[in-house]
């Protein structure tokens, strides 16, 4: 895959996030849409045609951990607050573009990912998402090749599977598209040895339950 081919032909050892994004797309995983922009005026046109409220973010081919530099802004509602946080996000270092992305309403967060072990190959990751990832640690794994019975059988073994139940108001979580997210994960981990992680987190679910990746790392490794 070119994606691929270019960034490791370029010395990187990952995706930037837009990248990472098409990606996922090839293999027909829903992300939130988004568009690139190169100065601040471009940002505020991008975030009108995207729809407000957008979030911001910053980036670069070598910028890959956002939060830790506070690289990413969240429900900006006008062209006026994007150009102001536009021009800051700029100065950062390491950022040479700015991605504008639609702002994911719902309250539930999970997370997915990837990860190949040296002994098993790859292994397809599910739990819950947001800083519960680091807190809870409430994550399955498989083997992949994975079954649509193998991805809802991941999804049932979290401790805390009721957020896949109707959650205040919002409806209950489509579990075929997120079997198919899961089992995606693992096609690509076989197709291509050269990703040895993907971090999906947060996977956001709309308030009709429908799964969307709104941030997304691929971890290459050239392979002989």
């Amino acid at each position: 895959m070119d994606l691929i081919k270019d960034a490791l032909s370029q010395g990187r050892s990952a995706l930037s996030e837009h990248e990472s994004k098409q990606l996922l797309k090839v293999f027909d995983i829903p992300v939130n849409r988004e568009l690139m922009a190169s100065d601040a005026e471009s940002a505020a046109s991008c975030a009108s045609r995207i729809g407000f409220p957008v979030v911001l973010k910053a980036a670069g081919t070598a910028l890959f951990h956002k939060t830790e530099v506070e690289g990413v802004v969240l429900n900006l509602r006008n062209e006026d607050e994007t150009k102001r946080e536009a021009e800051r996000l700029l100065k950062i270092r390491g950022c040479d573009s700015l991605l504008v992305e639609e702002m994911v309403k719902g309250g539930r967060e999970l997370a997915c990912g990837l990860i190949r072990d040296p002994l098993f190959g790859p292994c397809v990751m599910f739990g819950l998402g947001g800083i519960l990832t680091e807190i809870l640690k409430d994550t399955v794994f498989r083997l992949a090749p994975l079954t649509r019975y193998d991805a809802l059988e991941m999804a049932s073994e979290i401790r805390g599977n009721k957020i896949l139940q109707p959650f205040r108001g919002e409806a209950a979580v489509d579990m075929e598209i997120l079997a198919h997210i899961l089992i995606a994960m693992g096609e690509i981990g076989v197709k291509h040895p050269e990703v040895v992680e993907i971090d999906i987190n947060p996977l956001k679910i709309r308030f009709d339950g429908k799964p969307v990746a709104v941030d997304a790392l691929v971890v290459l490794k050239k392979t002989e």
